[in-house]
């Protein structure tokens, strides 16, 4: 729906690609200036040229580094409306077995402890907001924080997490009389380029896209405009009363089993 952010100032990190890159499209279509974050400022001009967005380098594990963003975005704008915490990794990832000490805490960092500086970064300018303490954070968890992968478990374990800690913000938020929401996303495989760029680069593109679209009973993967899209909603005043809450978009994927 253009125009319903109109107004707004929003923040997204993780950014230059993927979900991330696609809710910078959607959330400056709907109207809202949005800064995006990121590492790879190659990846971000196009971006900036096509939606006027614009784009700071930051690591969301940084933590002195989110001081001077704060302040940046404060003194430019005035305000934030919107936190899409976005940034992830599963670099360093494993097993029980095979994950190191220093892959666990690699995962952690992004994943767990940048999540939580960006929401409480985002509580923060919020509360500085003109017509006082309001606003949407939104993190983006995965459908794995309810089926947890074996091989990927410091990034199953952080997204279960993740979505207790939006639940924790939103009570905070609520009994501190702010009118700050906080949600989780879930989303279940997504059509990235990253995820295409497998496909095509597998021993045997058509099985591995039939394993990927086979995850669903909907036998096919999600769009990033859709994931987009629930972000955008969750963003507006038409989820004004949406806090504390966890959406699946996974197209049934972890809704159950069909039995014999």
């Amino acid at each position: 729906m253009a125009g319903r952010l109109a107004g707004k100032v929003a923040l997204i990190t993780g950014g230059t690609s993927g979900i991330g890159a696609g809710t910078v499209h959607r959330l400056t279509q709907d109207g809202a200036t949005v800064i995006f974050t990121g590492s790879n400022a190659e990846a971000a001009a196009p971006i900036c040229k096509d939606t006027g967005a614009t784009f700071k380098a930051h690591r969301v594990q940084d933590a002195p580094a989110w001081k001077p963003l704060m302040d940046e975005i404060i003194a430019t704008h005035g305000r934030l409306d919107i936190a899409f915490a976005n940034a992830g990794s599963e670099k360093g990832d494993g097993s029980i077995e095979s994950i190191t000490f220093e892959g666990w805490n690699q995962v952690l960092d992004v994943n767990l402890t940048g999540v939580m500086l960006t929401c409480r970064a985002a509580v923060m300018m919020m509360k500085q907001n003109p017509d006082g303490p309001t606003g949407s954070i939104i993190i983006n968890s995965s459908m794995n924080a309810n089926r947890a992968m074996g091989n990927f478990m410091a990034y199953s374990v952080t997204k279960s997490a993740v979505v207790a800690l939006a639940k924790s913000v939103a009570l905070h938020c609520g009994n501190q009389g702010y009118k700050i929401r906080c949600n989780a996303i879930l989303p279940g495989v997504v059509e990235t380029a990253m995820i295409t760029n497998l496909i095509d680069g597998s021993a045997d593109p058509a099985a591995m896209r039939a394993g990927y679209e086979g995850m669903s009973p909907m036998k096919r993967m999600a769009k990033v405009e859709e994931i987009a899209g629930l972000v955008a909603y969750l963003s507006s005043d038409e989820a004004a009363f949406i806090s504390g809450s966890e959406y699946v978009i996974d197209g049934a994927t972890t809704a159950g089993m069909m039995g014999l």
